[in-house]
């Protein structure tokens, strides 16, 4: 081939393989369906979590992760402060995509939602858990109820109304004391978001294990003959 026939070919080959190894620019949403329960009251900070991509990203037409791929990650942060000090909070760092060829790629991605209803993502991406349920309305009525019945058998009307406010009083004391805690049950859908562009060029690779046979001393060498000469 002659070279001036060479200098366009091998610029189309380059342009090419940029163009096959394109990142997903930053800012693509990655929609995780999370395959590890996590909750504050279970886990410990550095516990490793999964999920698996429920959509596809696709890139000027070409599938670059495909669905079911999958993400690891650890929890970062686990908080139950007590209510009146704010909402119990899950931390959680994404940090490898393993496509199912096997290869694992660094993720720079940030927790920006979940379809867990009433919750909320901080922008620092920590998953905060709401701190006020059904639950605890039913428990405050009940001991406002508790209280006016108590006050209406012993002091009549009057006993009722005080009764009342007492038993609401003592209610929500206890609640305030009392923690909350949050939890991320497996099959939450997580919105990640990439932090920074992601090539697909580089894998990053565990190193091997290493089998006993690698591991085992040289055998021995045979003691020399001391027969008599």
């Amino acid at each position: 081939m002659k070279r001036w026939m060479l200098l366009p070919c091998l610029f189309l080959a380059t342009l090419l393989a940029a163009q096959s190894n394109a990142p997903i620019p930053a800012g693509t949403a990655l929609m995780v369906r999370l395959e590890t329960t996590l909750a504050t009251f279970s886990n410990h900070v550095g516990d490793p979590f999964r999920g698996s991509l429920k959509q596809p990203v696709v890139v000027d037409g070409k599938t670059l992760l495909p669905a079911g791929a999958v993400i690891e990650g650890r929890v970062t942060k686990l908080s139950e402060p007590r209510r009146i000090s704010g909402k119990p909070t899950i931390g959680i760092l994404p940090e490898a995509v393993i496509l199912p060829s096997g290869e694992r790629y660094y993720l720079d991605a940030t927790l920006t939602d979940t379809n867990i209803p009433g919750s909320d993502v901080n922008n620092e991406g920590q998953f905060k858990a709401s701190g006020h349920d059904r639950r605890d309305s039913i428990e405050q009525g009940g001991g406002t109820a508790g209280g006016m019945l108590i006050g209406g058998l012993v002091g009549g009307p009057v006993g009722i109304l005080v009764g009342g406010a007492i038993g609401a009083g003592s209610t929500t004391g206890h609640w305030l004391s009392k923690h909350r805690s949050a939890t991320l049950p497996a099959g939450t859908q997580l919105t990640l978001e990439l932090n920074r562009p992601l090539a697909l060029t580089a894998p990053v690779t565990t190193p091997a294990a290493t089998t006993p046979a690698e591991t085992a001393p040289p055998a021995a060498a045979p003691a020399p003959d001391s027969g008599s000469k």
